[in-house]
Formats: C-alpha cells, structure tokens, sequence
C-alpha cells in the first residue's frame, strides 16, 4: 500500500483553520457523516465534503480504518537495532521494504533503527527479520518490546490536544466509549467477511457501506452493522493519517523511561496528557515506559525533559533517542499506529 512518504512534491505545512477543525473532527469520529461534522463545525455539509475531498486529493490527510492487536490476540513490538554508521540507511530501508514492519526510522545520529512489527499470536516466534538481524556483521544489538498498553495513540494524536474544536463541538462529535477489555478477556475472532471488510477500510476508513458491500458481497445492513460490532468490540478504530508536511515539528526523539512497577499506570497517565507526546505505551523491558515526543526545537526538548518528564511519578531513569529521518510510515508523529 502507498503511503504518503512516496508521494511526489512537496505539501504546504499549514492547514487553515477550516481544515484544522475538519481534520480534528475527523480524528474523533472517522465515520462521521457529512452531516454530523458540518453540524459540529456549523458550516453546510456540501462545505465539509468539499474540503475532505480538496484534502484527501491533495495528499495532506486520509482517513484509516485499523485494528487493535490486542484485541485480536496478536503482538505489536518496538524493535531497537544498533548497527554501524555505514550501514544503518541501507539496513533500515531493507526493513522498510518488509511487509512485516509498519514504521521505520534512523535515530541516535544513524547509529539505531527503530521500527513497529506485528506478529500473530502471544510470541515472537513468526518473524523473520530477528532471526536475521543478528547475523548482519554491521549489526551491533537487536532489542524487542512488546507493547503492553497504550495510554496516548492508535486513534488519538496531537491535533486532539492542539486542534480548534471546542468542548462542545467535541462532545457532538464523539462516539461512544468502547468500555476496555478485561485483562483475560477472549480476543475476537475473524471471519474471511469480516477480514476482507478490514482489508478495505485500512486503504479507505471513510469507504460507502455501499462500496464496502459492492466489494465484499455482503449486503450494505451487514456491513454497517458489522463496523459497528467491531468497534464496539474494541477492534476497529479510525485514524487520520497526515501527510509528513502537515502538523510537521521540526525536533522528534524517541523517550525510553523507566518507572517503579508500582507507578506505571500513574506515570503513563501523566505521560499521555504531555502536549509533546505524539504516542505513549507500557512495554517489556527495563525502560517499561515508551513516548514518542515531537516538539519545535531542541532547546524546548531539553525543558521539556528538565521540567515535564522530571516530574513523572516513579520515575528511575530516563533515554533519548533523536529521530533523524522516517523511512517508513505514515507521517511525523511516530509510532502512531501499530
């Protein structure tokens, strides 16, 4: 699938107000009709289709339909490669071109990659690429972090922190909660329906029951219907993908924290409501905390750390990685999708 890293040109940054609004209405309901977004936004709903589509034709954002890992019982894992200088681009963008990583990039001066997997299952048994990576001679260390709880990402991100939208326009257009799944709770099981369904809404969140109908050869009632189970189940969720230009900041580093067990949760709480956290999970490790920070300068990268991460509950140690350049995936804010 095309992501927006391969389109041609170059994307003015700054959305307008009016697109800024649009977009943040769109990061809190994906599905939204026309009309419940241009009854939030007070404008008519021919003016809010015409703006998506300017957008959506331009290549600045689009919506995407994707999936929990954890509600379906498969593993999302951060993996860390230390490699030698020379070789750390040609690696990484070999990894990039895997259909087993979903983001990729160069930090720590272009002496790590960091990139996002997904295996199926509880374990790491499946994937190829670290039964290989040990084995490259410029490969120094390979590390890997199961994701254990999001606390800021998947269908959040930095406009619902930042965006125009009043409290008021966010309530109308907010679905319901999707209560959390219980720690021991069954992941859902797919169908060949319901993965095909899944399929198209992940090149297409905003797709016509109609046109998903017309592709899957279920009827239109099922397939409203069957949106509507999945993300109820916790499954589904919808997610603006910005192209790299737009939201852009200029400063992005990776946040590896360790905090005391007994204040994790707390701490990742704290962590989720930073204005500079893009994304923030619990993982494996001795860093038990992950953070994605994305700020406008390194002068204000090193206040937030002296003042904002210094404050974290339980806090024990702290690492910083700076991301140099994204050779895969879906725009600045990473990893915002797993």
């Amino acid at each position: 699938m095309k992501t927006y890293l391969d389109s041609p040109g170059r994307i003015d940054r700054e959305l307008s107000e009016e697109d800024m609004a649009l977009a943040q209405a769109l990061q809190i309901n994906g599905r939204a009709s026309f009309r419940e977004i241009a009854d939030a936004l007070g404008v008519s709903d021919q003016t809010a289709a015409r703006r998506w589509s300017r957008l959506r034709s331009a290549g600045k954002l689009r919506v995407l339909g994707l999936t929990d890992p954890l509600r379906l019982g498969d593993s999302p894992w951060i993996v860390r490669v230390r490699c030698t200088p020379d070789a750390a681009a040609s690696i990484g963008e070999a990894m990039a071109r895997r259909t087993d990583t979903s983001w990729v990039s160069l930090s720590s001066g272009g002496t790590e990659i960091s990139c996002s997997m997904r295996t199926r299952g509880p374990g790491l048994e499946e994937p190829l690429l670290l039964q290989k990576l040990p084995r490259t001679p410029q490969v120094v260390d390979v590390s890997a972090h199961c994701l254990l709880h999001v606390y800021f990402g998947q269908d959040l991100s930095a406009i619902n922190k930042s965006g125009p939208l009043t409290a008021t326009q966010v309530a109308a257009l907010t679905p319901p909660a999707v209560p959390e799944a219980a720690a021991d709770a069954a992941p859902v099981t797919l169908d060949d329906g319901d993965r095909q369904l899944l399929d198209l809404l992940a090149r297409d969140g905003r797709a016509a029951p109609a046109e998903l109908a017309a592709a899957t050869g279920l009827s239109t009632s099922t397939v409203r219907r069957r949106i509507a189970e999945l993300r109820t189940a916790g499954v589904l969720y919808f997610d603006v993908e910005y192209h790299p230009d737009v939201l852009h900041r200029d400063f992005r580093a990776a946040l590896w924290l360790e905090i005391d067990p007994a204040r994790l949760a707390e701490a990742g709480a704290v962590l989720a409501g930073h204005p500079e956290v893009a994304f923030a999970a619990a993982v494996t490790g001795t860093a038990n905390l992950y953070a994605s920070i994305a700020v406008t300068s390194a002068q204000l990268f090193y206040r937030y750390l002296t003042e904002s991460v210094a404050a974290l509950p339980g806090l024990r140690h702290t690492a910083t990685a700076p991301i140099h350049r994204t050779l895969k995936g879906p725009g600045p804010y990473l990893p915002t999708r797993l």
